[in-house]
């Protein structure tokens, strides 16, 4: 594994913080602020400067129209985007149009991947399951019925859901196989209820009754779920470690003016000590991510297989989110909760990344199983 990242690597994240550059955390709705929803649509006009700096195609090959890059780079745009709460569904965007272009047939991977990464289609993904602790490939049951399939089941808190033009459900069909079906947001069978996210954006609850897909949406090639699952993931880890990499960034910049007893609480020791734990925990999150980017950009060989990068990098992530924006808060005293400052938005988001990769917990007992199963020696 190499930590050094490649010229275009490098080029992509320096033009997403030229994009960024532009956005206000303080502008972003506040869910403290705002009964129900805080926005009906999320940011159209970010949206569109993305797509003008190519960065919604990243993952497509030139002749999709997209710059040929690899999750390394998506993930490295990715931390720039969360270090501005950046409002935009580009990581379920980037994700689906990637696996479609991937692993979809002829038709599909013909048109639908370019119109995504030109950001004239909006793709998000059902990755959470039925209740978010459940395999999201066992909430929704996918049958072959004549030329098309017939979906069944509910996924639930999928992210833009209510924007986005495509839902990605993964499914399982009678003989244990995962397909992925493309259910248009307004379809026939298809019923989309409004959830509320802890960032006040809206999610999306999908209840399929008898839903028929026409066979060209559907995507049965093996691994395709794998695949964009173990993508998404590692993206998430990405967004965690850019949001907590700022709110570190605005505690040293709190606590290095606030004064008491005629010194800046940052020289205190419990402060100072407090600061660099929560900074091990961001280098840790670091260098799992990109473990697990790399892995999955490469295809290498480990001595497990790449889900036991992608499980350690959502037990740092997870855990390690959470640790600093509560150390935040508590280093700042009562200003970390003024509504007037940031910092109580990057803690509603936190808490949304935290719950969206799910426990630690599960992910050590992934990673034991893991272990059982492969031999080290």
């Amino acid at each position: 594994m190499d930590f050094t990242f490649t010229e275009e690597q490098q080029a992509a994240a320096e033009a997403a913080q030229g994009v960024f550059a532009g956005v206000s955390p303080d502008g972003v709705p506040s869910p403290a602020l705002t009964a129900g929803a805080v926005a009906e649509d999320f940011d159209r006009l970010l949206w569109a400067r993305l797509a003008d700096a190519d960065l919604l195609s990243l993952l497509l090959d030139e002749e999709a129209g997209g710059a040929g890059l690899d999750p390394i780079a998506l993930c490295l745009v990715l931390r720039e985007s969360a270090k501005v709460l950046a409002r935009v569904p580009l990581l379920e965007n980037s994700a689906g149009a990637a696996a479609v272009r991937r692993y979809g047939g002829e038709e599909l991977r013909a048109e639908l991947p370019e119109r995504a990464g030109r950001g004239e289609l909006v793709l998000t993904v059902a990755a959470n399951g039925r209740t978010g602790h459940d395999p999201a490939e066992r909430a929704v049951t996918a049958r072959r019925d004549g030329a098309g399939w017939v979906l069944d089941g509910v996924q639930t808190a999928i992210p833009w859901a209510c924007d986005a033009d495509f839902v990605v459900v993964p499914a399982h069909t009678d003989t244990d196989r995962t397909v992925l079906a493309l259910v248009p947001r307004d379809h026939e069978g298809a019923v989309l209820a409004e959830q509320i996210s802890t960032t006040g954006e809206r999610l999306g609850e999908l209840r399929l009754r008898s839903a028929r897909i026409a066979a060209r949406d559907v995507i049965d090639a093996p691994g395709a779920w794998e695949w964009l699952r173990d993508l998404l993931a590692t993206g998430t880890c990405a967004l965690a470690l850019g949001l907590g990499e700022e709110v570190l960034r605005m505690t040293s910049a709190y606590t290095s003016k606030r004064e008491q007893f005629g010194f800046p609480v940052a020289t205190f020791q419990a402060v100072a000590v407090q600061a660099a734990d929560r900074y091990i925990d961001l280098r840790a999150m670091e260098a799992t991510l990109w473990q697990a980017a790399w892995r999955i950009s490469t295809g290498a060989d480990g001595a497990l297989p790449a889900g036991g990068d992608v499980a350690v990098a959502k037990i740092w992530a997870s855990e390690g989110v959470r640790r600093v924006v509560q150390t935040a808060q508590h280093l700042h005293g009562g200003f970390g909760a003024d509504t007037e400052y940031a910092l109580h938005r990057y803690h509603a988001w936190a808490k949304h990344l935290e719950l969206s990769l799910g426990p630690a917990a599960a992910h050590e007992e992934a990673l034991g199983d893991l272990l059982a199963a492969h031999s080290l020696g």
